[in-house]
């Protein structure tokens, strides 16, 4: 291989006759003094190297055989100085000018040189803030700089030198004398396309059309630097715009699609609400866009979420939903199905749509949301995790959700930042959703300056390091455009992007609004807008793309579509809630008995298996904490008494699911640990940072997967994405664990309006276990009670209906009419079979569990291993079994009771030796309430005074929901033992602790 020569003789100089320069640092200083040492080539030390070189060439290792490494590593033609003498000899240095005239041309390099870096600054400033002055709103009336200048009197159409709101160079370092100067474009840009020079005016004119258009893009906040070029590269690049005519008649059809049906619901019903779509339309065109793209770049499912604006459209013109069902919700009908049902406005679908541009089906699924615009976000992001699992889609290719946004909302909710969040969380990801801002720039009444305190309602975007794309709704083509640049986006990068549509609200909040009461300077110039199906039918007629005959003939052909529906919606006489199921479980309820619950108990080996495993150290090259030594021999000492304590019955629980290839996920803030240390289902190495031994993970060779991960301190956030996760599929445990139960209050919207619900209004089944550590314990308001007497309240059961007591199917039977089960467990045999009924039960009912503090490691909470053994089961009641119940005759006191308080009661009563004068029953299952053990207890103490004890206050705990029950059920009044009423759900002073556990233990044992 032929070497250039400066590269022979920078060898030569390097290897052999090295600069060493001790004190001198930087670039410049080490090229200075290596320049002047590669001068020791010419003369009598270039005559001896080529000497050398030619005997070497000669007799190769004659000479010194530590020459033959150096010039075969040369690998040149043979060596030959006069070559280099002209670059390198004193003749070629030339003499030094007039001093003068070096000084001008120098300082006309340094003006060349200051013109180029501000040309270059311009361009990254229209990259950083030219959507400041982009023109996306329609309506004219708002500005990113308007925010930005609200207390300066600046006219905001400015353009060319002026634009100085940008870019400062404008009309100080780069003037009108300048417009017409040739420019080199830095790498960094795609404005020249195939030219790599342009004039100023020309640089000018290209920025403002891609930054200042119908587009305002931002993304220079992004990390990612191939992220930064991706963008540029297609909103930059000369022609990136362009459409073909066919998909600008593409764009005219939807256009004309989405415009003329919210015209005909307008016609048909006046009066009706239904958040219409107009003013927004183009939002069809977008979503459009990006499933045919979608479908284009290997997308095989989408999953959305979207608040009410436009909902209707959506479900036509993207979803695909038939509109004779759409027309049908408009009348008053009876519904086939019992429930609540939901309005129209909130309903959801699912379709297999046939995309014709790639010859492919795509799934695309509507959830159905409520009207808390954002608790529908995280669900669908968990919707859309599910899917991925099931599809073994481990990297977002195949699955992807599209999540909908109003502007006020978006800017407003935290939910909003809560599901951001979430994106790049590796147990959470669903690598990338496309965020869609409708952009009506209102909430409700209220103006975006008195709801939000930055320029745009999409900035949250920014935290999570999402670009932005803001978008003039009345410009379809630009609509499509940033519609596409998304979704390539998306699955190039596998991260989150944020579309805003800039668009507005043609009437009211709703139909029978009236928003001129609050905005009339908005609503004077939305009267005087055309629909954008106008506007952009005029554009294309201008470019004779169409004429005027073919936008009657495509209004005629979907005015007759919307008719022939029309007439048909006419013969449907009854509401069918389940033709709006969004997330099918296909063949599970045909290939189960309605009528029977699977076995909870497990076999001998079963347990063995589990238990021994659970018990096991890790390999010895796995350091692990000495307390997890420690708590490794206390298990397997209990495994030899046959004992399992509540940890135990967790991982018999999961172990024994996972081995019937049962997908369990269990998240919380801590529950790879467990709040209490009590779990430990993953052991960290002690001394190498990350390493980690996950328990459960290797029960069995071909068991199901177990994602157990502790999540971010969210628990609105995370409850919804778990929600949406568990509409999956039927075969599957999803857990969420509270730190402790009253932190799920801050999730209360969730609990509101899905899990207590969902199934009521949308026939969505979730088998979701909700855990909530709950018990006064002294630590005060916040960290003792998970205020299960909200979810008792929220139970839909008639107080005054007792159930049939002798019929065989009684327990199912409530079972299958409860909207969720409440639980507060005292014993791990009857965690373990109730973790299992979940998934035997011939449908799927939410679980809200109250979990133990103190007796996760306390000696009351512990069973035999023969109570999880086949043809045990899950107990709703625990009936007493001491000496009382051998002689019922003789008993005072009759405690019904249910949780923690149970080990104060029992502890007492021995303490006390009144076995035989105090009974106890425990309420394991609160609702569906168990009134025939009940009863049966009941019954057997004739001649015992009744009472209901908890150790909650009285206004609090089960009280409120058994009182009424029980004393129905036995048709007297019953005593209440519990703390006195409060506000507060426990006291935070010790001694006030102490007295009211005092007073709480008298009343137990007052006979």
């Amino acid at each position: 291989m032929a070497l250039s020569r400066p590269y022979i003789i920078w060898k030569l100089s390097r290897k052999y006759f090295p600069v060493r320069c001790p004190n001198m640092h930087g670039s410049r200083l080490q090229s200075k003094y290596s320049s002047n040492a590669d001068s020791f080539l010419s003369g009598a030390n270039a005559n001896f190297l080529e000497a050398q070189y030619l005997d070497w060439a000669k007799t190769k290792g004659a000479i010194d055989s530590t020459w033959d490494e150096f010039y075969d590593s040369i690998n040149g033609p043979t060596l030959k100085i006069e070559e280099f003498e002209n670059e390198f000899s004193p003749t070629s240095i030339p003499f030094k000018e007039n001093s003068k005239s070096s000084a001008k041309d120098k300082e006309a390099e340094r003006e060349k040189i200051k013109l180029h870096l501000a040309v270059q600054n311009l361009i990254r400033s229209y990259q950083c803030r030219g959507h400041l002055l982009a023109k996306t709103d329609p309506l004219g009336l708002t500005q990113g700089a308007r925010f930005l200048l609200k207390n300066k009197n600046r006219d905001m159409n400015v353009k060319g030198v002026e634009c100085q709101i940008v870019a400062r160079e404008l009309g100080t370092i780069l003037c009108e004398k300048h417009m017409d100067m040739v420019f080199e474009l830095p790498d960094r840009t795609f404005l020249g396309g195939n030219e790599t020079a342009l004039t100023l005016r020309e640089i000018i004119h290209r920025l403002e059309r891609v930054y200042c258009g119908s587009i305002g893009v931002e993304y220079m906040h992004v990390y990612d630097i191939d992220s930064l070029q991706f963008i540029r590269e297609r909103i930059e690049k000369p022609g990136a715009f362009d459409k073909t005519n066919e998909e600008k008649r593409l764009i005219m059809r939807r256009l004309t699609k989405a415009v003329f049906l919210e015209k005909y619901f307008a016609t048909k019903w006046p009066a009706e609400k239904r958040f219409g779509l107009e003013g927004g339309e183009s939002m069809i065109v977008m979503l459009e866009e990006i499933v045919d793209s979608s479908s284009r770049l290997g997308v095989e499912s989408i999953v959305i979420a979207m608040q009410h604006r436009g909902r209707l459209n959506m479900l036509v013109n993207v979803c695909r939903k038939q509109l004779t069902d759409i027309f049908a919700q408009f009348k008053p009908m009876e519904p086939k199905e019992p429930g609540s049902g939901d309005i129209k406005y909130h309903l959801g679908t699912y379709i297999h749509r046939f995309i014709r541009q790639t010859n492919k089906y795509i799934k695309v699924s509507m959830s159905a949301n409520p009207s808390h615009l954002e608790v529908v976000s995280p669900v669908v992001v968990g919707k859309a995790r599910a899917e991925q699992h099931w599809k073994g889609d481990s990297n977002g290719d195949k699955v992807m959700a599209i999540i909908i946004h109003g502007d006020a909302a978006f800017a407003g909710q935290g939910v909003v930042y809560e599901t951001a969040h979430l994106s790049n969380l590796p147990s959470f990801t669903t690598h990338g959703s496309i965020h869609i801002v409708c952009n009506n720039q209102i909430g409700y009444t209220t103006d975006p300056r008195f709801a939000r305190s930055s320029p745009y309602c999409s900035d949250v975007a920014k935290c999570v390091d999402a670009p932005v794309l803001h978008v003039n709704a009345d410009d379809a083509e630009a609509v499509a455009h940033v519609a596409r640049v998304a979704i390539e986006y998306r699955c190039k990068f596998k991260k989150d992007v944020v579309l805003d549509l800039v668009c507005y609200r043609r009437f009211g909040h709703s139909e029978e609004d009236e928003p001129m009461f609050t905005q009339p300077f908005m609503y004077k110039k939305i009267r005087t807008m055309e629909t954008v199906d106008k506007i952009y039918g005029a554009k294309l007629k201008a470019e004779g793309i169409i004429n005027d005959a073919d936008i009657k003939q495509w209004e005629k052909e979907y005015m007759d579509t919307l008719n022939k529906h029309f007439e048909l919606a006419k013969k449907i006489t009854k509401l069918s809630i389940m033709d709006w199921i969004d997330t099918p479980w296909t063949g599970f309820f045909e290939a189960t008995d309605p009528n029977k619950v699977q076995e909870t108990g497990i076999s001998d080996a079963t347990i063995s298996t589990i238990s021994q495993h659970f018990c096991k150290l890790p390999e010895s090259s796995f350091e692990i904490h000495k307390g997890i030594v420690r708590i490794l021999a206390n298990r397997e000492k209990m495994v030899k008494e046959g004992i399992a304590d509540w940890a135990m019955g967790e991982a018999l629980a999961y172990g024994s699911l996972l081995r019937d290839k049962i997908h369990i996920r269990l998240t919380g803030e801590d529950v790879e640990r467990g709040t209490m240390a009590h779990r430990h289902h993953v052991y960290h190495h002690q001394g190498v940072d990350g390493a980690t031994y996950r328990v459960l993970d290797t029960l069995y060779p071909d068991q199901a997967r177990y994602s157990l991960h502790n999540s971010s301190l969210s628990e609105f956030g995370i409850l919804g994405f778990e929600v949406g996760y568990s509409y999956s599929s039927p075969y599957l445990l999803t857990i969420w664990e509270a730190q402790y139960g009253d932190f799920a209050d801050t999730a209360q919207p969730v609990f509101d309006t899905f899990i207590a619900n969902g199934e009521s209004k949308w026939v969505c089944q979730s088998g979701l276990v909700v855990q909530l550590p709950h018990g006064i314990d002294g630590a005060g308001p916040e960290h003792s009670s998970a205020r299960i007497e909200r979810y008792l309240q929220q139970a839909d059961d008639d107080e005054d209906n007792i159930p049939d007591l002798d019929d065989k199917d009684m327990v199912l039977k409530q079972l299958r009419a409860a909207n969720w089960i409440v639980c507060n467990l005292t014993t791990p045999a009857n965690y373990f079979h109730m973790i299992r009924r979940q998934i035997a039960l011939p449908f799927r009912k939410p679980v809200i569990l109250m979990t133990p503090k103190v007796g996760l490691k306390h000696p009351y909470y512990r069973s035999k291993f023969e109570d999880f053994r086949i043809g045990t089961s899950f107990q709703r009641a625990i009936r007493e079994s001491g000496p009382a119940s051998k002689k019922p005759e003789g008993v005072k006191k009759l405690i019904f009771c249910s949780g923690k308080v149970a080990i104060t009661i029992s502890e007492l009563v021995k303490e006390k030796k009144l076995e035989d004068k105090i009974a106890m029953c425990r309420i394991e299952q609160l609702y569906p309430f168990p009134y025939d053990i009940v009863l049966k207890e009941y019954c057997r103490y004739e001649n015992a005074k009744v009472f209901f004890c908890q150790e909650e206050h009285k206004n609090q705990g089960p009280w409120p929901f058994v009182k009424v029950r029980l004393e129905n059920l036995f048709g007297k009044k019953i005593g209440c033992i519990s703390r006195p009423s409060s506000s507060a759900s426990a006291t935070g002073i010790k001694w006030v602790h102490a007295k009211e556990l005092k007073e709480l233990k008298e009343k137990i044992v007052m006979l």
